[in-house]
């Protein structure tokens, strides 16, 4: 009896760790799935992404514009060569993955993120730094650091895409990346070191999931959130 009860609870015990482990598994199919098939004639923020990162590895050398042409075309087809991928110019799961777009979602601590907040790769520092450069050029420094951990905080929001290029990328979401203004504007030396202080875990809004410069048109509602602090030009809010 006593040995069909320890077995009882091994059991229970393995069930829970299986449990707790299948959400660490699950977001990576989950993000190559959600990602679009791109081809010749795709257009749109997702063709931008990867003709960033092809660009920022040194395969493409064109304009991020956002257009799937011959360029593009052919800097997939090298890239999917040198990694042993099926070349045929399609940026499918596989291809995305290869790219880096098929990571699990970062786990979130109470409270805070751990440092580097899952996003320490070069290429997503550069990333945020451009969106930083895009929305808090003049800014002081501590206004640079609140609008990339503000972007941060939205990762383990509900109300938001669970990785740093689908909250970047959420349409609408960020005015420089609209207007394409993330591409165009060089990140300074203080925009990198801001954003490499906001993923590893420095957070002067305590918080916030939203900003916005009050000087320009916005939608009402965004009052109604819960005002923490004001940094430079910036209102930060839950």
């Amino acid at each position: 009896m006593r040995r069909a009860s320890l077995l009882l609870v091994a059991l229970t015990l393995a069930l829970m760790l299986c449990g707790l482990a299948e959400p660490l598994i699950r977001p990576r199919a989950v993000e190559a799935q959600a990602k679009p098939t791109l081809h010749w004639g795709s257009g749109g923020y997702d063709v931008r992404l990867v003709q960033w990162k092809l660009q920022s590895w040194g395969y493409y050398r064109g304009a991020i514009d956002g257009v799937f042409g011959t360029e593009t075309s052919q800097a997939v087809r090298n890239f999917q060569a040198r990694n042993g991928l099926p070349v045929d110019g399609l940026v499918g799961p596989r291809t995305w993955a290869a790219l880096g777009f098929a990571a699990p979602a970062p786990v979130a601590t109470a409270g805070r993120y751990v440092a580097s907040r899952g996003v320490s790769r070069v290429d997503n520092i550069d990333l945020l730094a451009r969106v930083i450069a895009g929305e808090a050029e003049g800014e002081p420094y501590s206004g640079k650091v609140a609008v990339g951990s503000t972007i941060l905080n939205r990762i383990s929001s509900s109300l938001f895409p669970n990785t740093l290029s689908g909250v970047i990328f959420q349409p609408n979401a960020f005015e420089s990346v609209s207007n394409g203004l993330i591409w165009r504007r060089t990140p300074s030396a203080a925009a990198y070191r801001a954003a490499r202080d906001a993923i590893n875990g420095y957070d002067p809004t305590y918080g916030a999931i939203f900003f916005w410069n009050p000087s320009k048109p916005v939608n009402p509602w965004i009052w109604s959130r819960s005002i923490i602090v004001w940094i430079g030009r910036h209102v930060f809010a839950r």
